[in-house]
């Protein structure tokens, strides 16, 4: 196949990209109690519910979880699309539509989630079988973390086939103590009119040693497309969209997963500083252009050309086309799609599509700075991270650097700080406090986005002079003076542990050179600075109500211990067996620590 076969379909309604839709018709049933008192991830699935096609008026049901190992895509006569592990994956798909289709009937809201499950037989004889029984455990923890994830939800069906998959729903279930829950295992395979069966089909490999089948395989692995050199290219394009402070998690979990070298604080820090921000997209501004127009602008292909041209990307690293970048970025350059593309978002839109995916000199002359700031300082002496740009322009100096210096006002959950931030009464976070939010890390609460806090404080008129510093992390969209990743976090011993309300903290963001400080400099009308401010809390002990959130399941509290030694936040808060294995006293020196 050619290579811009590959890369082009020649489907002319890849051209037709619109950047609206009609929302859909109805009103969401919301009350002034639910506004109050309710959690925001409740009315915002309410509005996906809606979004989802949903009858607004009917969105008082009960909401049924029904959670099954389905895997593979069939059309609406059973011919395969995409193939499962394994055969009994079609028929539970079957059997939660039809629970789905029921339960629709009885005005209830189905909701459908999966973790697939892989196949025993697949894996005989080789290193895949090592994941067969521990897969088992694993699943039944993404089935509760699925369970949890839908708040609301009255109930779960499981449905679920197998002897990995059906162990893991049960045990998923069974640790579902308050819950109604009810288990439909699947059936069996039938057996075939011809063809061999699973016993025979598995002699396969004695067969082909004696010339009985052939067989020809060839292709690109994973270690062909992510290597170190693709990591670093993905950090230097994290920098130039000014993605979101997320991927500072993902990214090292990612490269541990693959037994590459994880990226450091100090490395993020050093890219942000090489690579200049060319791309004006929400949430950092300054014109905020929406994400489907960076896409119509080129999208990531465009942003590699300028830095392609600025000598900041390794165009040499292979792409999953079987070619390399510099090949698929010489196809972007000269296609019929990039310049289609960009004549529709300036003829439809009136925007220039260089407004919005910039060359280096004009990013600087429509003053453009990176977007992300890792701030140290005796209240987070491992770093921190804020993503600078989204800070309100109009708290900014003129010499681009944020300063504030506020009381603290510490709360241990994000209930009490939303409650503080809607109240009205002697509670109420006012203009110039700092928000401490602790107990949220890995270890607190499974480091659980504060999106609520921060989209609250976006949209009051007072918000833009509250500050946030916490030790969880932030939505993508998060904007503000949100300092977050704190670290170490309260429970690990770290000192935000220590914060009492009324010490004052001072914050320093400097957006153009990326440095940043957060310091304990004061208590009530005392200032003492940061440097006496850092004796002040190495005296002091950590708060008597540190905890981890009672709600906090067991298994979050085992990965947290987990992740804090195989490297933390900044590690990704991944499993790094030979650094477990080390902490536990157990275990060959040797061991592997990638992989998991």
């Amino acid at each position: 196949m050619a290579h811009n076969q590959i890369l082009d379909s020649g489907d002319p309604t890849l051209f037709d990209v619109r950047c609206t839709a009609p929302g859909p018709a109805g009103a969401l049933p919301i009350t002034p109690e639910m506004l109050l008192t309710r959690p925001s991830g409740e009315l915002f699935g309410w509005s996906q519910n809606a979004g989802m096609g949903w009858d607004p008026r009917a969105l008082g049901g009960k909401e049924i979880l029904i959670l099954s190992t389905h895997g593979g895509i069939r059309d609406a006569t059973g011919a395969p699309i995409a193939l499962g592990y394994h055969t009994g994956h079609w028929e539970v798909g079957l059997m939660m539509e039809a629970a789905a289709r029921e339960l629709k009937a009885l005005g209830a809201i189905p909701f459908a989630a999966y973790c697939t499950d892989p196949c025993d037989g697949r894996t005989q004889g080789t290193t895949g079988m090592f994941d067969s029984l521990p897969y088992r455990n694993d699943a039944a923890t993404v089935f509760g973390r699925l369970i949890r994830s839908l708040p609301t939800r009255r109930g779960v069906i499981g449905v679920a086939t197998c002897d990995k998959g059906l162990p893991a729903m049960m045990m998923a279930l069974a640790s579902m103590h308050d819950l109604p829950c009810v288990l439909a295992p699947g059936g069996v395979t039938l057996l075939a009119a011809e063809g061999e069966d699973a016993g025979r089909v598995q002699s396969v490999g004695a067969r082909f040693a004696h010339n009985q089948v052939t067989l020809e395989a060839r292709g690109l692995k994973m270690r062909d497309i992510l290597t170190d050199a693709s990591v670093r290219n993905a950090m230097v394009v994290h920098a130039a969209f000014g993605g979101s402070t997320n991927l500072i998690l993902h990214l090292p979990a990612v490269a541990h997963s693959a037994g590459l070298r994880r990226p450091t604080a100090a490395d993020w820090t050093a890219t942000n500083r090489r690579v200049a921000r060319l791309v004006d997209a929400l949430p950092n501004g300054p014109r905020s252009f929406a994400t489907v127009q960076v896409f119509l602008a080129g999208g990531v292909p465009e942003v590699m050309l300028h830095l392609r041209r600025a000598g900041l990307l390794d165009s040499s690293v292979l792409t999953v086309s079987g070619q390399t970048l510099d090949a698929a970025l010489d196809w972007w350059e000269a296609s019929a799609r990039r310049a289609e593309l960009r004549r529709q978002l300036q003829d439809r839109d009136g925007i220039d599509p260089d407004d919005v995916i910039m060359d280096p000199a004009h990013a600087a002359r429509a003053g453009l700075t990176s977007t992300v700031t890792f701030p140290h300082g005796n209240l987070a002496p491992e770093g921190s991270v804020i993503k600078s740009t989204a800070i309100d322009p109009s708290v900014v100096g003129p010499d681009g650097v944020y300063r504030k210096t506020g009381p603290a006002r510490v709360f241990r959950t994000e209930a009490a700080a939303i409650a503080a931030i809607k109240s009205h009464g002697a509670d109420r976070v006012n203009p110039g406090d700092v928000i401490v939010l602790i107990c949220r890390g890995p270890m607190g609460s499974g480091m659980e986005e504060t999106y609520q806090i921060t989209s609250a404080l976006k949209y009051l008129d007072f918000g833009k002079h509250v500050a946030v510093l916490t030790d969880a992390r932030f939505s993508g969209v998060s904007t503000g003076a949100c300092i977050g990743h704190i670290t170490p976090e309260a429970l690990a011993g770290g000192p935000i542990g220590k914060v009492l309300d009324g010490d004052i903290v001072e914050i320093v963001v400097d957006r153009v050179n990326l440095e940043g400080s957060v310091n304990l400099v004061g208590h009530g009308a005392d200032l003492f600075g940061a440097e006496v401010g850092a004796r002040v809390l190495g005296a002091r002990p950590l708060r008597p109500d540190l905890a981890p959130d009672p709600a906090l399941p067991p298994e979050t509290r085992l990965w947290a211990a987990l992740q804090q030694v195989s490297g933390g936040t900044w590690g990704g808060c991944v499993y790094d067996p030979g650094a477990i294995l080390k902490a536990l006293g157990v275990g060959q020196a040797s061991t592997p620590t990638a992989g998991l």
